[in-house]
């Protein structure tokens, strides 16, 4: 749940009503295609391992980097990957959770 929170602001930080609304139905199509897991006593244990592995990197946690990390930590308490555009991001996780990052992945072949 806490992947649908960070998204949902993305349609009000549209620079205009029609970026809004294009941002908006993009949500929409998204949040309809996602699977969720909420955010458990599970996470909130996890949250801590995960929050002391940043700092450890010389890394704080606060802002939105604290949401990215509840993420990170609803990945390690159910034992799932973590998909991101920006790994770097989640630096000093590398040891706790595989973290795959997307902007990496280069898209399959199409057959003709």
């Amino acid at each position: 749940m806490v992947t649908i929170a960070e998204l949902a602001k993305g349609p009000h930080a549209g620079v205009d009503d029609l970026e809004r609304e294009r941002r908006r139905q993009h949500f929409g199509q998204v949040e309809s295609s996602l699977s969720t897991l909420p955010f458990d006593i599970d996470c909130a244990r996890a949250y801590g391992p995960v929050c002391a592995a940043v700092e450890h990197v010389g890394r704080k946690v606060r802002g939105s980097r604290a949401v990215d990390l509840m993420i990170a930590a609803t990945a390690l308490a159910h034992d799932l990957p973590l998909y991101t555009l920006n790994s770097s991001d989640l630096r000093g996780l590398e040891g706790l959770i595989e973290i795959v990052d997307v902007a990496d992945q280069s898209p399959a072949p199409v057959d003709p």
